[in-house]
């Protein structure tokens, strides 16, 4: 079992930033694969980054590319997300995940376990 738990969601400007925190507990969290989705009421999640166990392959979806940036620091069992130049369009409810498989994923069917999510509001 992973346990993960976001935090460093809140409230920001247009044009603000954010580093979003994905803390992991239980298995060897540096084996795994790990994605950040986010999710706006009504609509379906969609996938923002992933990055596989060493950090050594990373991908951002379109829509945040030069703009967000994953990164992770397995001695400290965290992944990051790093949002930058925010837009009130990146407003949602962000997820992290894990999955076994170890190299990242876009698809969320991939992943194994979720966090309970953090909020982001980007005010225009």
């Amino acid at each position: 079992q992973v346990q993960l738990v976001e935090s460093g969601g809140g409230l920001v400007q247009a044009g603000g930033s954010l580093r979003l925190s994905c803390a992991a507990s239980g298995r060897t969290f540096s084996n795994y694969g790990v994605g950040w989705f986010r999710q706006v009421p009504g609509k379906e999640r969609q996938f923002v980054a992933a990055i596989g166990w060493s950090g050594g392959r990373r991908f951002h979806a379109d829509s945040v590319k030069g703009r967000f940036t994953i990164s992770r620091a397995n001695a400290q069992n965290t992944v990051y997300l790093q949002m930058n130049s925010l837009k009130p369009e990146d407003t949602a409810v962000y997820y992290c995940a894990a999955e076994a498989w170890g190299m990242g994923s876009t698809g969320d069917g991939k992943y194994d376990y979720w966090g309970q999510g953090t909020q982001v509001t980007v005010s225009s």
